[in-house]
């Protein structure tokens, strides 16, 4: 990283002349189960909109996604969706215990790792770590059920799925030309011995305000060819995803 650009940058944000933080990693790797999406007329903000809902359901006061970027405002996301072709469904977001179902309360069941960020966004970078066999999202739920508080946490290395190293690891980056043009580069390397298949699904999407009538207009994101999409939004303004 050039220090003296970055530098350049933040001082051009600071005195408002550019906007460098319109877009940065404002996307949540986890927004089912969280106090903003709870509608339940106890607090059960767990149980009202748990994990298994997430693929199912509109969220009202965020997103969520893997490796994902948005604008601030998080109205227009990108995010990566995963298969190994063996899950039940997409990998799409973080999975996890609730404080009820974690033996120590709370917790993250994955392998990622942010690699780096610098002040303005200019440059991220982040690593995530995929099994090629099927993800054992029950057994981590019911095998943390089975210890107390006093024994040690079930994590997703106990389970033996990155036996072998049977995983991709998957490197996603982001550069800023501008404050508005962005670059992605995703990377996958299969680190076991064997031949195995990834179903790569880079996802753009508008988060659905137009359900809940904060929006009045509902935007749109349409195709314009082979190599290109056309975001538009009447707040936001438009945007075009071009890809190789």
């Amino acid at each position: 990283m050039n220090q003296n650009l970055e530098q350049d940058r933040l001082a051009k944000q600071w005195s408002n002349e550019e906007n460098w933080y319109k877009w940065g990693p404002y996307l949540s790797e986890r927004q089912w189960g969280t106090v903003r999406e709870d509608y339940s007329a106890e607090g059960e903000a767990w149980d009202s909109f748990p994990h298994d809902h997430a693929r199912m359901r509109v969220y009202r006061w965020g997103e969520d996604g893997l490796a994902g970027i948005s604008d601030e405002t998080q109205t227009l996301c990108f995010a990566l969706s995963l298969w190994n072709g063996k899950d039940p469904y997409l990998k799409e977001r973080m999975f996890g215990l609730s404080n009820e179902q974690g033996n120590h309360g709370e917790d993250v069941k994955e392998l990622y790792y942010y690699l780096d960020n610098t002040p303005t966004h200019s440059h991220m970078r982040m690593l995530y770590k995929y099994p090629q066999a099927a993800f054992p999202y029950e057994q981590l739920v019911e095998e943390n059920a089975n210890r107390s508080p006093h024994d040690p946490e079930f994590e997703l290395l106990d389970t033996g799925i990155f036996k072998d190293r049977a995983y991709f690891d998957v490197e996603v980056s982001y550069a800023k030309k501008d404050t508005q043009d962005i670059l992605i580069r995703i990377v996958v390397h299969n680190r076991g011995g064997q031949e195995a298949t990834l179903h790569l699904l880079p996802t753009l999407w508008f988060r659905n305000r137009w359900a809940f009538h904060i929006e009045d207009e509902k935007p749109v994101i349409e195709r314009l060819n082979d190599q290109q999409l056309r975001a538009s939004h009447q707040r936001l303004g438009t945007y075009h995803f071009t890809f190789d």
